[in-house]
């Protein structure tokens, strides 16, 4: 479908059932990307799309963002979803091949047509030096037409694409850059710019320059990645290539399978998420069920209103902030996943009385005076990894050994107002579980949870006992990502 400007931008477009059929496949698509959409937003976006000229992409782009996206932690989500599926929405994204290169002929100022002027046809007969030669005319000029053109020939020419073949953009896009060479072609420009000066640059002129033609060359592989990803649309569907171009929101990022981009969107993620729930939690704590009537003071304060008790007063209940133990394995296969919720139950401390953290693989250590008096979280939680004294044998989870350990050590600390928080996938490498310590914990604690960052599907496989464990627990979860942290920690209180 093409998208077509009003003839007047300032006044609201009314929108015809194309559109808004167009609209509310973005929005389901949106969706299945985890972005959290509501029905009032979904109607924002419809009426913001009323004032702006629709054949305006950035424009169009910027507009329902701003009514899509609450979190900046979504917009790449975002961004993602809205390139592929308006991909090919309007004229001058579609698919063609004919060529939109100017000739190479200079104009009467010693440069080439501009690529909106360009004649077709031209493309298909240039050399691989003349190509390389227009790349460097676009650049140079920062001419984005021309740009577009040159990446069209370039994808069509070198990307090697074939209808029907299973094979990512990322491929597509490395055999198109590898046949261009943008560094030579940075270095040609900045070498051009001090051949025409006869004054040579100074450093701070040399890196402006560098910069700016390093922004150039930024934004003509964005038109390379733009026509692979075209192409790939029209090749395979919308459906398809947004499925697989998608990517988790950082909240449902799995800890175990993180990469390390997606790791540094979860430190991030990290901040607002325990300010938020700081805030939630104290908000529950005063706000509670109210406690039992409380008669004397609803008589006494019915003498205003003729002895009618009008207005019945309750007792405030004061409820007690527990204390957390937490007890983490940091072995390798859950390490990430300890140490988001000992970054959280740390960023969260001042609403509970105390909070005790202990780690382990196959030995026991408690890292509490790791947490004291450190502004950064962080830096606790890599004293943890390299200081803490957890191995006792062979460095391989046991979890009997451990629970051992801490029952003999700290078992007498537990009391009524002690909430227990073990994190653990329970593979405890076919050694003898000891259950009965977590028996003995759950009858002297106030309540103790199991978090497990496995899937349910995998508990109690091979060498999982989480089983043997979570029968004496108050419950047991099932804690891969940041939103059931989340939901954990909110319930907990």
């Amino acid at each position: 479908m093409t998208l077509v400007q009003p003839p007047d931008p300032t006044v609201p477009v009314d929108l015809g059932e194309p559109i808004l059929d167009l609209l509310a496949g973005f929005i389901v698509q949106l969706r299945s990307a985890g972005l959290p959409v509501s029905l009032t937003e979904n109607l924002d976006a419809m009426e913001a799309v009323k004032h702006v000229p629709l054949s305006e992409r950035d424009t169009f782009k910027y507009a329902l963002a701003s009514t899509l996206v609450k979190h900046h932690n979504h917009w790449k989500a975002f961004e993602t979803v809205f390139e592929v599926y308006f991909s090919l929405r309007g004229p001058e994204y579609d698919i063609v091949d004919e060529s939109e290169l100017p000739d190479l002929d200079d104009d009467e100022h010693g440069e080439p047509e501009s690529g909106d002027r360009a004649g077709a046809g031209a493309g298909d007969s240039l050399t691989p030096e003349e190509l390389q030669e227009m790349l460097y005319r676009a650049l140079m000029r920062g001419d984005q037409p021309m740009m577009r053109g040159v990446a069209r020939q370039a994808v069509k020419r070198y990307a090697g694409m074939e209808p029907g073949r299973p094979v990512g953009g990322t491929y597509y896009l490395y055999r198109t850059l590898r046949n261009l060479d943008l560094d030579g072609v940075l270095e040609r420009l900045l070498q051009q710019e001090q051949d025409t000066d006869d004054d040579p640059p100074s450093d701070f002129e040399e890196r402006l320059l560098r910069d700016e033609y390093q922004e150039r060359i930024d934004k003509f592989q964005k038109e390379i990645e733009a026509e692979i990803r075209r192409r790939l649309v029209a090749d395979r569907g919308i459906e398809a290539m947004a499925k697989t171009l998608r990517k988790p929101l950082p909240e449902d990022v799995d800890f175990m399978h993180a990469s390390r981009e997606e790791m540094a969107s979860l430190r991030k993620a990290i901040y607002p998420l325990t300010r938020k729930l700081a805030s939630r939690l104290s908000r529950k704590r005063r706000h509670g069920r109210k406690g039992p009537l409380d008669f004397r003071s609803t008589v006494r304060h019915s003498l205003s209103y003729g002895g009618v008790p009008v207005e019945p007063k309750f007792r405030n209940p004061r409820p007690h902030k527990p204390e957390i133990f937490v007890i983490a394995d940091i072995s390798g296969s859950v390490a990430a996943f300890a140490r988001f919720t000992l970054h959280l139950v740390y960023a969260i401390s001042g609403q509970f009385s105390k909070v005790r953290s202990f780690v382990f693989i196959d030995g026991l250590d408690e890292v509490t005076p790791y947490f004291e008096g450190v502004e950064d979280i962080n830096e606790a939680v890599h004293r943890v990894n390299t200081e803490a004294d957890v191995v006792w044998v062979d460095g391989h989870s046991d979890y009997g050994h451990a629970l051992g350990v801490f029952w003999e050590k700290y078992g007498n600390e537990i009391g009524p107002r002690t909430s227990i928080m073990i994190l653990g996938d329970a593979r405890n490498n076919y050694h003898a579980s000891e259950s009965w310590i977590i028996k003995e914990m759950a009858d002297k604690a106030r309540n103790i949870h199991w978090l497990n960052p496995e899937p349910r599907s995998y508990w109690d496989t091979g060498d999982s006992i989480v089983g043997d464990y979570a029968q004496y627990c108050d419950g047991s979860y099932e804690v891969r990502n940041l939103r059931q942290l989340e939901a954990f920690v909110d319930k907990l209180v």
